[in-house]
């Protein structure tokens, strides 16, 4: 949200929109603005994140949720960071953009959250037949959501990578995420 105060006290050529704005005298942010479609929906896909997780992760699958979350985390993040430098595909518009060139929201939050959820209900009981359809349920949606902002913000751009690498990627981290979730709680007795 704009403050009133800060538009009127400050020439549009003296404030970058995409920084905080500090009370020099006081030394203490008064806001940050977003004004660009993409840092909207980078915030908005960060409160349907923990959206998701306050509902989908229920509070006796806390801790096998933060198993698969830093596991994740640690996929992805290297991952994530390979692919950049490799110049497959780009995140023009991200947070943090001094400090790496890949997507914070998504290797560090949104995708190890989904990972969470994907492994909390993974459906243990189901054949084989059923289980790679949870997997292609969870790799689709993911894939067709990345395509769509791929297409239509500047969030991610593709330069040397199509939505089928995205999938098969997506498949092959979920596959090893869910490998050492249950090796992790077989070694605790905790499943079967």
């Amino acid at each position: 949200m704009l403050f009133r105060s800060v538009l009127n006290s400050r020439s549009h050529e003296s404030w970058n929109l995409n920084r905080l704005i500090l009370d020099k005298s006081n030394n203490r942010v008064l806001e940050v603005i977003f004004t660009s479609k993409e840092y909207i929906i980078i915030a908005i896909a960060w409160i349907i994140t923990i959206i998701l997780l306050v509902i989908f992760i229920p509070k006796d699958k806390y801790r096998e949720a933060q198993v698969a979350f830093g596991i994740k985390q640690v996929l992805t993040w290297v991952t994530g960071l390979t692919v950049v430098e490799l110049g497959l595909l780009e995140y023009p518009v991200r947070l943090f953009p001094y400090a790496n060139k890949t997507s914070f929201t998504f290797e560090y939050f949104i995708y190890p959250s989904i990972c969470a959820i994907f492994n909390v209900h993974y459906p243990e009981d189901k054949k084989t037949f059923g289980q790679f359809l949870y997997y292609v349920y969870y790799c689709t949606t993911m894939t067709l959501i990345e395509v769509i902002v791929e297409r239509s913000t500047n969030i991610i751009k593709y330069i040397h990578w199509t939505w089928y690498i995205t999938w098969i990627t997506l498949f092959f981290t979920f596959t090893i995420s869910r490998k050492y979730y249950t090796w992790f709680f077989k070694l605790k007795g905790t499943i079967k």
